[in-house]
């Protein structure tokens, strides 16, 4: 183990946080922490962990959940992509592999939504295989420890910081290795303001030296994003039964429900509202009022900002049950029953 590596070994031990994947660092909770951890922090992840460990203790209990079950503990962490991944790959396990994980680093990669980052981390963590894990943390510390401007969403960037992460890691010791390299750029060498006059490893550090720090790590910009504009109808009829919209495939929200929407190109006025068809075929010849118009509500995605409003419609009569595969006649206080998008459920707990 080189000096680096052992300074860092050093610190982890001192600083770490303690956390529950850690003092049982089990395949299965490796694997759901590093699930969850993506694109999410610590300290909001650490409850939905618990949540599921409380929910489905092991593999084979999560592996016989419903959809609809997952997407409901998941609701509020985004990115619900992983958490349908999460279900396929607990089902694969259990199917392909008696419920365990394999220790085998090509064959955790054959795994639904697992990727080289994950497979790395279940590997050395859980398996002490010496596969060195590579996240936004570790991309930042090795930037600055070698000041390096390539940026690191391109292929020669991802190249250069996979080789130096490899010659760094710890062979004995992999998994304590990765999570100091994670936990010292969560905690010490942070994205702004880094306690670099403290820092255990400055000597090591060439951006401290050259006075680069605030420069690294480099990141070519790429995303366009495009502005979406939802007019969402909240029906209340005489039974406060209103309609859910349940998501279909190949959207964001796939399998999650929020109310029937009107997406236009521009924010939609009262009288082009009630001209849409869309919105005539659910009033039918209903007697109406629009009660309130919310105020938008701005979500942002990584690729796509969405600027919503909520039209409450108060219906004289009764709402019909409509014979379509994503229209639900469900009553007002059950919505909470549902996995919703952040966005209604942002709505419905100011409601």
């Amino acid at each position: 183990m080189n000096d680096l590596s052992a300074t860092l070994a050093r610190w982890y031990e001192s600083h770490k946080r303690e956390l529950p994947w850690r003092s049982d660092p089990s395949p299965y909770h490796v694997w759901l922490s590093e699930v969850i951890l993506q694109q999410t922090r610590v300290n909001q992840g650490l409850d939905y962990f618990n949540r599921f460990i409380e929910r489905w203790p092991a593999l084979s209990d999560l592996a016989h959940a419903s959809e609809e079950e997952v997407l409901k503990m998941w609701q509020g962490l985004g990115y619900y992509s992983r958490a349908r991944n999460l279900l396929k790959c607990a089902q694969q396990v259990l199917e392909d592999h008696d419920g365990n994980f394999p220790a085998d680093h090509e064959q955790l990669l054959k795994l639904k939504g697992i990727g080289s980052y994950t497979a790395a981390a279940i590997a050395s963590i859980a398996f002490g295989l010496p596969y060195a894990v590579i996240d936004g943390n570790v991309y930042r510390v090795l930037a600055r420890l070698f000041d390096i401007d390539t940026p690191i969403n391109k292929d020669a960037g991802i190249k250069v910081f996979a080789q130096l992460a490899d010659e760094l890691l710890d062979k004995e010791q992999p998994g304590r290795h990765n999570q100091a390299m994670m936990e010292f750029g969560a905690l010490h060498c942070t994205p702004r303001n880094p306690d670099c006059l403290h820092c255990p490893i400055q000597s090591h550090c060439l951006a401290f030296a050259h006075g680069t720090v605030g420069q690294r790590p480099q990141k070519e910009k790429t995303i366009n994003v495009r502005t979406r504009y939802f007019n969402y109808l909240v029906f209340s009829d005489l039974n406060n039964n209103t309609y859910l919209h349940r998501r279909e495939e190949n959207d964001i929200w796939r399998n999650l429900y929020d109310f029937p929407n009107i997406e236009s190109t521009a924010p939609l006025s009262i009288e082009a509202l009630i001209e849409n068809e869309q919105f005539q075929s659910l009033v039918e010849k209903n007697e109406f009022a629009i009660q309130r118009i919310s105020a938008p509500f701005t979500h942002k995605l990584s690729h796509q900002t969405i600027i919503a409003k909520f039209f409450e419609i108060k219906i004289n009569g009764f709402l019909s049950i409509i014979q379509t595969n994503n229209l639900l006649l469900t009553a007002e206080k059950k919505l909470d029953d549902y996995p919703t998008p952040k966005l209604i459920e942002n709505y419905i707990s100011r409601n």
